[in-house]
């Protein structure tokens, strides 16, 4: 497999010429990180494709079920609780139903859930956002309101996006696709179709976004296929994604504000007819990923390791691969990918990976009911 990491070190420019970009070399794969030992053990089965994980304050687990339950698992036992009251009406078509999770950084007090999902609408679904106060008892999601559903809708079952990160300021950032029927829409700054949005509680857009002319005020940064992962770095604050590529090209970036990250002018991907992408893989005003895969992996969740739990782990991404059917190791040199380690390569598709309590990782493994799971790491 081919992994290769773009790092721009010069611009060349003629006359009459295209932008071009002259590229540290890399014709092989990364370095192989040294291999971790470690083992995957289950800690609750029965889920019917688990899609988002959060811990709550106790060390319990809520966990999203893609056909639109929401379910509490308590780690010491492997409970898994009756689903979970007052959750939104999910069009669990496809890709879609009840996918992402993340609780408000004042939880403590507020007890408040985000949840996206996919929305049925009058031109045919499209990813939103619904927030809700958990019940003391666990029981329900009280006072449960849609704040924000994205201004243009699809009929397809595909490329919802859909993962939720509160930032330090305490805003949400949203991440969507293209529809896999919408690429049109994701150059269009106007429109919520393929970007990273930022709003706050309410599903208003939030201060600092970049309010440039022609620019939707909830949009963030734009060109992005489907958004599966994302996460922020735990020194700096900023956000890091996944996305996935067509036959090639899932990246990791880096999105800032008023960036634009290429899709679908630019990719390192083909289509699934193997025909080119748009214009080939450089082009100016449009940024390079930090880290791309070829053939796909599918990447989905992500996090930072902030543990000592797993020796040499600390600062590493780790990034679920569905179609891989790894877990990726990412080892970083600030900015930068040096190398990778496929963990479990073959054993499933892994939907999400969090870092819970004592510094463990738990990762969902994707499959209908009675397949799908919360697993553990745990070093040897």
């Amino acid at each position: 497999m081919q992994r290769r990491t773009l790092i721009a070190a010069g611009l060349l420019l003629g006359v009459g010429a295209a932008v071009s970009w002259m590229l540290r070399p890399r014709a092989a794969d990364l370095p192989g990180a040294s291999p971790s030992p470690v083992t995957l053990a289950p800690v609750a089965r029965g889920l019917d494709h688990p899609w988002g994980l959060a811990f709550l304050p106790d060390g319990s687990a809520l966990v999203t079920e893609r056909p639109g339950r929401l379910r509490r698992i308590t780690l010491a036992d492997g409970g898994l609780g009756e689903p979970i009251q007052g959750t939104p009406a999910v069009d669990a078509t496809g890709q879609g139903g009840l996918l992402g999770i993340a609780l408000a950084p004042d939880f403590a007090s507020s007890r408040q859930v985000f949840l996206s999902f996919a929305r049925a609408t009058d031109g045919g679904n499209a990813t939103a956002v619904f927030r809700g106060r958990l019940s003391e008892d666990f029981a329900r999601l009280d006072d449960g309101t849609i704040i924000f559903t994205q201004n243009r809708s699809a009929n397809s079952g595909h490329h919802f996006g859909s993962r939720l990160v509160f930032d330090r300021d305490g805003f949400l950032f949203v991440t969507t696709g293209d529809r896999n029927v919408l690429r049109d829409a994701v150059q269009n700054p106007a429109s919520h179709i393929g970007k990273v949005l930022r709003i706050t509680r309410d599903g208003a857009p939030a201060p600092g976004n970049p309010a440039l002319p022609g620019w939707a005020p909830e949009v963030w940064s734009l060109g992005h296929r489907n958004l599966q992962g994302a996460t922020l770095h735990p020194e700096t604050g900023a956000l890091w994604t996944v996305e996935h590529g067509a036959r090639g090209g899932d990246e990791v970036n880096t999105p800032q504000a008023g960036k634009n990250y290429g899709w679908p002018v630019i990719s390192y991907g083909r289509e699934y007819s193997m025909l080119a992408i748009g214009e080939g893989t450089v082009k100016d005003g449009m940024e390079q990923p930090v880290h791309y895969w070829d053939p796909s992996i599918a990447p989905s969740g992500m996090t930072f390791v902030t543990s000592d739990t797993y020796p040499g782990w600390r600062g590493n991404l780790l990034v679920g691969a569905l179609a891989g059917q790894h877990i990726a190791r990412l080892v970083l040199d600030g900015g930068r990918v040096v190398a990778e380690e496929q963990l479990f390569e073959g054993s499933a598709r892994f939907r999400d990976v969090v870092q819970g309590p004592g510094g463990r990782m738990y990762v969902l493994t994707d499959g209908g009911a009675p397949d799908g799971a919360l697993m553990v790491i745990t070093p040897e």
